[in-house]
């Protein structure tokens, strides 16, 4: 079965945008040039992405307004809104709950949630999340849209994985 997989930068306090849902600090303590590329090994393994509309909308009117960037990808991206899909996008108002039980009967690789808070609460709360790859960025927000809000269960996660650069921290956890 196709695993499930939240791969989502937070800042220290729990936060994934600012309270204005603005994401322009989301690096490290030093220059780029001392990240490591993660994001590559990490999509290897993906074909198909959720996200929330207020991530596709930020994607495609600031982050990325020229290029879609998930071209590789099948992506979904969960709104109540009517808008056309396309071959590589597809826009659908079905809970995402009963989406991802679906999407991981079907044959493929690993499916990456993108985002966001609201998106990634529903599948932690379905305990639906099968590894969760979280980037700590080193700052305090104090305030915006927090990652785990809420959570209806407690969740057991083993550590997999960390790395350190940049100041930022990458920790991968599976459940117990």
């Amino acid at each position: 079965m196709r695993k499930t997989i939240l791969f989502i930068a937070m800042s220290l306090d729990g936060y994934i945008a600012d309270n204005k849902g603005n994401v322009d600090w989301l690096n490290g303590q030093g220059n780029d040039s001392e990240n490591i590329d993660t994001y590559s090994e990490f999509i290897k393994n993906i074909d198909t992405i959720l996200m929330g509309w207020n991530t596709y909308h930020q994607i495609v009117t600031e982050l990325s307004p020229n290029e879609w960037v998930y071209s590789d990808f099948i992506t979904y991206v969960i709104t109540h809104n009517a808008h056309t899909s396309s071959e590589k996008i597809r826009f659908t108002n079905t809970n995402p709950v009963e989406l991802v039980k679906s999407l991981r009967k079907e044959n493929g690789k690993d499916i990456w949630i993108c985002g966001g808070a609201n998106l990634a609460q529903q599948l932690v709360n379905e305990d639906l999340i099968d590894c969760y790859y979280i980037t700590v960025i080193p700052t305090l927000l104090g305030s915006g849209i927090r990652l785990f809000e809420n959570t209806k269960r407690e969740i057991r996660l083993k550590l997999l994985n960390t790395q350190s650069y940049n100041g930022m921290i990458d920790l991968v956890y599976t459940r117990r």
